[in-house]
This record gives C-alpha cells, structure tokens and sequence, in this order.
C-alpha cells in the first residue's frame, strides 16, 4: 500500500491539489476514515487542482453538489458526494445516478468504501487516518487503471 504523511491540513489540500491536476472526467475517488480525517479539505484540495467553481462545503444534508468548471480550470466538472446519510445502503447510491456523471465528470464519494465500488472497477481509494498529533497519513489503494497512474501524485 502506497501511503503519504500529510502533517498539516495544507499538505493535505496540496496532496488534493495534486490529485484533482490528474483527474479526468470518468475517474472515481472513494474518501474513507473517520470523522475529522480531512475528506472534505483533501476535497477542496481537489477542486482547486480541476479548477471548479463553488465553494466546496461538505454535500453531508444534500448529499451531492456538482461544481463545473471554471473559465481558468480544466474542463472537468467535479461531483462531490457525500455518502455518510446513506446509511450503507446501496441501493441509494444507485438513486444517484452516479453511473452517468462519470461520463462527464470526476466524482469524488466521501464515505464512499463499500458503497460506490460498483460504480467503476477502475477507482482510487484514499484511506484517511488521523493520528493523536493530529498529522494524517493517506493510504492509496489503486484499482484499474489507477495502478499505473499513482506514480505521478507520490512524488
């Protein structure tokens, strides 16, 4: 498992930053770790990188917002969902439709694991664990494609 320390929260909108650089329209991140881990700043990390609009909250009561592109990003929209009220059931995720955004967009799904993997067998999970000092440790977990493209956000 590939992993990263990220010691401060601006190391993880960096690391995020990076990520959403490579995203394209049709990739699928799944966010897990407990509360407080940092989905939702690793998020806003990610919509910088694509250069979305909108100011990126956590989607917890409307479960999913959709931030299109800006004049100066990339041409990708991101959809940002947050699968905590789902309560584990997929059939909900299903209800999103989310198997069609992923022709048009990067979803990003916090709480996502073991919910949205049958979205894309080709995802990146990012697993992220929030020590006592407060520092997080990202583990990347690549599925598909992913395999292959990790290289270029560990260095």
């Amino acid at each position: 498992m590939n992993s990263l320390k990220l010691a401060l929260p601006d190391d993880t909108v960096e690391f995020g930053h990076k990520l959403g650089a490579v995203l394209c329209a049709g990739d699928l991140v799944l966010l897990a770790g407990p509360l407080g881990a940092g989905k939702t700043v690793l998020v806003r990390g990610i919509a910088a990188g694509l250069g979305v609009t909108g100011r990126v909250s956590s989607p917890t009561f409307v479960i999913e917002r959709v931030h299109r592109p800006g004049p100066a990003g990339r041409g990708v929209a991101l959809v940002h969902v947050d699968a905590y009220r789902l309560a584990g059931h997929v059939e909900e995720v299903d209800d999103l439709d989310l198997d069609s955004d992923l022709t048009d967009a990067a979803v990003v799904i916090e709480w996502g694991e073991g919910l949205a993997e049958q979205l894309s067998a080709d995802y990146l999970l990012v697993r992220l664990e929030r020590l006592d000092d407060d520092t997080r440790i990202a583990h990347l977990e690549p599925h598909g494609s992913w395999a292959g493209r990790l290289a270029d956000l560990m260095c």
